[in-house]
């Protein structure tokens, strides 16, 4: 096959390519590549919500894919702001605390987005217990006072620090965590959630709020029954 030579300027080595090659030829691999990086970005986009928003519709039912949309013709400014968690929440009950929630059932306007918000009220001696929320992870920013929050990880490795005004903790996807008011006056945050519905389990009020049977709450946290008894009376338990 005969070959031809292209000359590289400041250089003495020369590169040897097929005569059959011509620059024409190399254009249009280029072009094809473009045309090809641009198919792939498209195919990738294409499976993106080409949908603004999915505000709930919340006479229809709850979903774990959420709330069916909103007729675009009814939504109003109003399905995307929520004046809730302007108002402290009511914290004369047993744990002294209040969570006001922003949810996807409060908030319409959440619904779809992957996110969702809840304030917080710590009376003195306030307690948020040991909960956790299957379907989200949480991003909790004090705004008043002390709180100690932390949480445990499946290894059963504790995380704990007491937060003061301006800090920001995470707590990971459906890991055990609480919060406590650690000082004497009272105690106000902002949480945020990576879901519009996170789902709430709180650890007390799954043992001892329920008809679960003492007498299986006895082996599985090796309580006595006098103890169990007195939570379940406290929290409103039967069994």
């Amino acid at each position: 096959m005969r070959k031809f030579c292209i000359y590289i300027p400041n250089q003495t080595d020369r590169l040897e390519m097929p005569s059959s090659v011509t620059l024409s030829m190399f254009v249009k691999m280029a072009n094809y590549t473009i045309l090809f990086l641009f198919s792939l970005i498209f195919l990738s986009s294409s499976h993106a919500s080409v949908q603004d928003f999915c505000v709930a519709d919340l006479i229809g039912p709850d979903s774990p894919a959420g709330y069916f949309c909103k007729n675009p013709a009814k939504v109003t400014v109003s399905d995307f702001v929520y004046s809730g968690l302007a108002k402290a929440g009511n914290t004369t009950n047993i744990i002294q605390a209040a969570v006001t929630p922003a949810f996807v059932a409060q908030f319409p306007g959440v619904n779809g987005l992957g996110l969702s918000l809840a304030r917080l009220d710590l009376a003195p001696g306030g307690v948020i217990p040991f909960h956790t929320h299957p379907g989200a992870s949480e991003v909790l920013i004090v705004l008043r006072g002390y709180i100690t929050a932390g949480f445990v990880s499946s290894a059963n490795s504790v995380y704990v620090k007491t937060l003061k005004k301006g800090d920001v903790m995470v707590f990971p996807q459906g890991l055990l965590h609480f919060q406590v008011n650690a000082a004497k006056i009272h105690a106000k945050a902002i949480v945020s959630f990576s879901s519009a519905s996170p789902g709430l389990q709180i650890l007390d009020f799954a043992l001892f709020a329920n008809d679960l049977p003492s007498s299986l709450v006895g082996k599985t946290t090796f309580l006595d029954p006098a103890q169990i008894k007195k939570l379940k009376g406290v929290l409103g338990g039967t069994g």
